[in-house]
């Protein structure tokens, strides 16, 4: 598949992979600033953004989409800035790829499998914000104030709503509202999304000590969790940790500047 990108600057590669839900646009602000020194690349995942849509969303699939793409860009390495889904993509994508890793960065999330793990509230929330964006009749919802107060019956969070209006579309032919994302495909494969990318994949490659590891955590974020260091370190013996404080989630939008900081520290 053919994915959707924004590229900004001149200098050795970055490709940025966001997390679900997202898409390069959340990422323009760091993007620009790593422009100064680098040739970066912000793509949009399959079923998100721009990117065209398909019944599979497998992290598989996202591995090859990625690998296509440095082919058809021509890149031989590039250092990985993944986060959420997009960082378990960039970890798998590194350890079929090796070879094409400079450097790898990836933002709060651990290459675990959050259900088996005891980590079931992620996956709840995540099934409720899908259900709640299926539910949706664009036949009767015209306004981006419509959609948000139709979220607000079933999503508590103000900023994970605003966050998802960002997915909101308008037709250019019918002028109706429409999601960018593939919302079903995301719903049908949300147990592979959040199981997914965990530590059987890397097994028979142990340690993995080819290329530099940097991981980015909010303190206030779930998704790494002190417990969750040693089971990194088990895998990445070499990877350094870097804490951002006030930060949950969805910390280069929570703490941008800190977040930038913890980045330009290892590209």
């Amino acid at each position: 598949m053919k994915l959707h990108f924004k590229k900004e600057g001149q200098g050795s590669p970055i490709v940025i992979v966001h997390g679900l839900y997202g898409s390069s646009d959340n990422w323009l602000a760091i993007s620009k600033r790593l422009s100064d020194h680098h040739q970066v690349y912000a793509i949009d995942l399959r079923n998100h953004g721009r990117s065209p849509h398909h019944p599979e969303h497998t992290y598989q699939g996202m591995v090859d989409d990625l690998a296509r793409f440095f082919d058809d860009h021509h890149i031989e390495r590039a250092t990985l800035l993944g986060h959420s889904m997009g960082g378990k993509t960039a970890m798998l994508f590194a350890a079929d790829y090796p070879e094409r890793v400079e450097k790898l960065v990836i933002a709060d999330i651990a290459p675990k499998d959050y259900l088996r793990l005891g980590d079931e509230s992620q996956y709840h929330l995540h099934r409720t914000i899908l259900m709640a964006m299926m539910e949706i009749n664009f036949e009767f919802v015209k306004t981006r104030q419509d959609v948000a107060d139709s979220l607000a019956e079933k999503i508590g969070s103000p900023d994970i709503i605003q966050f998802l209006l960002k997915n909101v579309a308008v037709d250019t032919k019918s002028k109706k509202l429409h999601w960018r994302l593939n919302v079903e495909a995301l719903y049908n494969h949300l147990e592979e999304i959040v199981e997914g990318g965990n530590e059987k994949y890397f097994e028979d490659r142990l340690p993995v000590t080819v290329y530099p590891v940097v991981f980015i955590r909010g303190l206030k974020s779930p998704y790494i969790r002190d417990e969750d260091i040693p089971r990194i370190l088990r895998i990445y013996p070499d990877a350094q940790i870097i804490d951002i404080p006030d930060a949950g989630h969805w910390l280069h939008a929570e703490q941008p500047e800190l977040f930038m900081q913890a980045v330009l520290q290892c590209c």
